[in-house]
């Protein structure tokens, strides 16, 4: 592990050495392989900013942040390279099962209870492929389509019985209230 501190327009000291050291040593523990780092902290207008560059066999990962704190800027940049890695190392992982062989192409092994020699007359057939269920949600909806159906249709005569009101010259505004969101 290769760690390379650079201070620009700002004086060195050993607690921000040490407390940067600490942190990027930690990403080592996430990586595969060996790495070097490249650290900068600076001073812009009043802000400080840390950068830092890795790179780790094949992998190459940088970030950068500026806040009013140099010591803040540095955790929150080591925040960032260590989601960094573990998105990659998601994507490396998802890459690899992909091109594993599924469980349907894998080759049966045989059971106990089949290598038997007395049972050899028999064959199994296989069984038929799973089918998905349908989700929750368009059973739900299908319940519903039925009940509507079923329900009796509003006979004619009351329908006609309900007699529509004139509207008001000058009605007042009505009040709209909302229900609060669900969930939470």
């Amino acid at each position: 592990m290769n760690i390379s501190i650079t201070f620009r327009h700002l004086d060195s000291s050993e607690a921000i050495k040490d407390h940067t050291l600490a942190k990027v040593s930690k990403l080592q523990k996430l990586l595969r392989q060996p790495m070097r780092a490249k650290v900068t902290l600076s001073v812009d207008k009043r802000k400080h900013v840390a950068e830092v560059q890795i790179s780790s066999g094949g992998e190459h990962l940088d970030a950068k942040e500026a806040t009013s704190d140099l010591y803040a800027s540095i955790d929150k940049v080591i925040d960032k390279l260590e989601r960094q890695i573990r998105a990659s190392k998601g994507v490396a992982e998802s890459k690899k099962k992909r091109s594993g062989e599924t469980l349907r192409a894998a080759p049966e092994e045989p059971e106990a209870a089949e290598l038997d020699e007395d049972d050899d007359d028999e064959e199994e057939a296989p069984a038929p492929p799973r089918r998905r269920t349908a989700p929750a949600t368009t059973a739900k909806k299908a319940a519903k389509k039925k009940v509507a159906k079923k329900a009796p249709a509003a006979p004619a005569a009351a329908k006609k019985k309900v007699a529509k009101k004139a509207p008001a010259a000058a009605a007042p505004a009505r009040k709209v209230t909302r229900k609060a969101p669900r969930g939470g």
